[in-house]
């Protein structure tokens, strides 16, 4: 699939890997529309990631059952790149499909929809066998690098490791996978699950130089930012966290006027006219 993509596109890819580059930690939060993007670009952040889990909400869907096609997330991306002017990436959950050909084919859709990055997961979408057995995933990763390799700018490619997020608390298998996955050419590691010092260490260690990616806000896991990078971490993630505490307000809002009949929510909410400006 050869396409030429703009000179936005090319400044955006190669601004996102000049942050995994350089020197200190960054945080990559996760939107889940074009309105959330723009807050989070508003607020200073650098770079920004989709979210599968808060896309799937706000379809009214459940995430982690291959409800959200591959179509709607591609929709969700593009509409969240043209918001905002800094690098976007991807959650593109297994690549729709588990035959390596589609994981490539998966990242050429996401470049052509003008994103930095994006990530690819070694799940089957079926609960009864969650993981893909580990020879299948580490050929799903070198498709997806020859893919993303084969572009005319720097596609950051995030291989994930899913075993300790699906009840598979293998932390041995789960580095072993994300060693291979590095040797296949992914330029970022991530293993949802990992929340110790002890295991983010090993982690880091086991796949340097390659950056390692966590997710913060899921696992009770409170290390600061500071903690992380003394630890090694290059990226923090945020999954599905903004979007459940943005739907948490609203429910607990919505609870309180049902249950009791008052409206003190509204006086910890930010003013009309202070968030209108950011869309102006």
């Amino acid at each position: 699939m050869n396409f030429q993509p703009d000179s936005a596109q090319l400044t955006k890819a190669q601004a996102f890997k000049d942050l995994h580059e350089r020197a200190g930690i960054f945080v990559v939060p996760n939107p889940w529309d074009a309105g959330s993007a723009k807050m989070l670009q508003s607020i200073g952040f650098k770079a920004l990631a989709t979210t599968s889990a808060g896309l799937a909400f706000s379809l009214g869907k459940a995430d982690g059952e291959g409800s959200v096609t591959l179509q709607e997330t591609l929709e969700n991306a593009r509409s969240i790149v043209a918001a905002v002017n800094v690098p976007v990436s991807a959650d593109l959950e297994n690549g729709y499909g588990i035959d390596p050909e589609v994981c490539a084919e998966t990242i050429l859709l996401a470049a052509r929809a003008g994103l930095a990055g994006g990530s690819i997961e070694d799940t089957t979408g079926r609960p009864e066998y969650p993981i893909l057995p580990f020879d299948l995933s580490v050929e799903r990763v070198k498709a997806a690098v020859k893919a993303a390799k084969s572009l005319p700018f720097p596609f950051m490619l995030t291989a994930r490791a899913e075993n300790l997020i699906y009840g598979r608390p293998d932390l041995k298998d789960t580095i072993k996978r994300l060693e291979a996955f590095a040797d296949a050419g992914a330029d970022v590691l991530f293993a949802p699950g990992i929340k110790t010092p002890e295991e983010i260490a090993l982690v880091v260690k086991a796949v340097a130089p390659r950056p390692v990616n966590v997710v913060m806000g899921l696992n009770n896991c409170n290390l600061s930012l500071t903690q992380l990078e003394d630890l090694g971490v290059k990226r923090v993630s945020l999954g599905s966290s903004l979007a459940r505490a943005a739907y948490s307000a609203f429910i607990n809002g919505a609870k309180e006027i049902l249950q009791h009949g008052t409206f003190n929510f509204a006086s910890d909410t930010i003013p009309y006219d202070e968030i209108n400006k950011l869309f102006k």
